[in-house]
């Protein structure tokens, strides 16, 4: 299974959701970014996926996006081939 990574903060119920349903699908290596403690990473975030809320989401080197488009991909079938496919994840260095 490929590795995840995700900037999520620990109060966002939809971060909550998110890990959930990755760790059902037998997700073992979740990477999560604490936006809210580590100095920087939101902006970092932000740059790397375009977008503000959390969570933001990379399945190997996709971007996924947040809580709703990875239960879309969980909705049409998609999710399991993405997390079955071996491509390693977004380097964090400009």
């Amino acid at each position: 299974m490929t590795d995840v990574l995700m900037y999520c903060t620990a109060s966002c119920p939809f971060c909550h959701a998110a890990e959930r349903l990755l760790l059902h699908k037998g997700v073992t290596s979740l990477r999560k970014i604490r936006t809210d403690l580590e100095q920087g990473s939101r902006e970092e975030m932000m740059r790397l996926s375009g977008r503000r809320t959390v969570p933001q989401i990379w399945i190997g080197e996709r971007h996924i996006g947040g809580c709703d488009d990875l239960h879309e991909l969980e909705r049409t079938g998609e999710l399991d081939a993405l997390l079955r496919t071996q491509e390693p994840q977004p380097s964090k260095e400009n």
